[in-house]
């Protein structure tokens, strides 16, 4: 089979060619430190839409940044924003974590932040549908919620009345920092850094809209997890093509400190997901027969149940699977 013309070509040993019009050539080097000693973490193909095509993810032998390598393009990047795929994502999404969890999940890391100085205005980036200010408002009933994501998603979240300004595009996106510059108390984002071309440009660009003395609440698949090396390319964080970057929670503390923030909370429990066994089968069975995927219903129902029973051990230590900082801005 020919790959379409959207899809990523590979080479005959599997890594994607620089010519590709939706990858940029190959680098060299770490784009967190500059460190050109990496290693290949995982080759692997896109798992939901099934186009032939490989991705690769390298990892720094020397400061640990995970990052797609060769990244895509912009035009790549706006290939994996289409409806249809974002379509495709939230429903295979709904298969690991229902609907009702997610607004669980949402609800404890608001009420996890309740203990933040009342907030006039707060802006959540990578809001999508905008599902977190809907449930931080019962926690936060005078504060005005803005949303900004690279999808229109956010837009049909202003229509639904859960956000009162939507912004198009990311954080760092030429315009942006400036027209937003000290508007907010606070800024979330909730796995944003993954899926941003420049995780480093989008954190410069938070404290920029950012008053002196707000705050940012930073929440991203940790790439240490021990489920990250047990389970590789079927780890759901590892999330080819659409997960860019998955940045270890030294450097984040380390670069935010070097931006002039305090580090008040680092917490690796309240951020793990349970869903790490079943979303595993679910991306093991994405290419099954269906005939296959209904007799592996109960098999997938226990792999669930599983994730579950576990997770109060599991998020106290290393296999948990995400973390969570929250830092003060000090520096004007």
């Amino acid at each position: 089979m020919q790959p379409s013309p959207h899809t990523p070509r590979t080479t005959p040993q599997g890594a994607p060619q620089a010519t590709d019009p939706f990858l940029e050539p190959r680098r060299a080097d770490c784009p967190w430190c500059g460190s050109r000693r990496l290693r290949t973490r995982l080759c692997a193909p896109d798992p939901l839409r099934h186009r032939p095509g490989t991705f690769v993810v390298d990892e720094c032998r020397d400061c640990g940044h995970v990052f797609q390598n060769p990244r895509l393009t912009a035009e790549g990047i706006a290939l994996y924003h289409r409806d249809a795929y974002q379509r495709h994502l939230e429903e295979f999404t709904e298969r690991v974590l229902s609907t009702r969890a997610v607004r669980r999940r949402h609800r404890a890391a608001a009420h996890a932040l309740s203990a933040l100085p009342d907030p006039e205005s707060w802006l959540d980036v990578g809001t999508g549908h905008a599902r977190f200010p809907e449930a931080a408002k019962e926690f936060f009933p005078y504060t005005s919620f803005d949303g900004l994501d690279p999808t229109p998603r956010v837009e049909q979240a202003l229509l639904a009345g859960r956000v009162e300004e939507a912004h198009r595009g990311y954080l760092s996106t030429p315009g942006n920092p400036a027209r937003l510059r000290s508007r907010y108390d606070v800024v979330t984002m909730f796995h944003h850094l993954a899926n941003a071309p420049d995780p480093r440009a989008e954190l410069r660009a938070a404290l920029t809209v950012l008053r002196p003395g707000g705050h940012l609440v930073v929440e991203v698949p940790d790439p240490h997890s021990v489920f990250a090396a047990l389970l590789g390319r079927w780890w759901l964080p590892h999330g080819q093509p659409r997960h860019l970057h998955l940045v270890p929670l030294g450097n984040l503390r380390t670069e935010l400190q070097a931006q002039g923030c305090t580090i008040l909370v680092t917490d690796r429990s309240a951020p793990h997901i349970p869903y790490d066994l079943s979303a595993a089968l679910h991306l093991a069975l994405a290419r099954a027969h269906p005939a296959l995927t209904a007799a592996a219903t109960p098999l997938a129902a226990a792999a669930s149940a599983l994730d579950h029973t576990l997770a109060p051990a599991l998020r106290r230590t290393r296999f948990s699977n995400a973390y969570r900082l929250v830092a003060r801005k000090d520096r004007p």
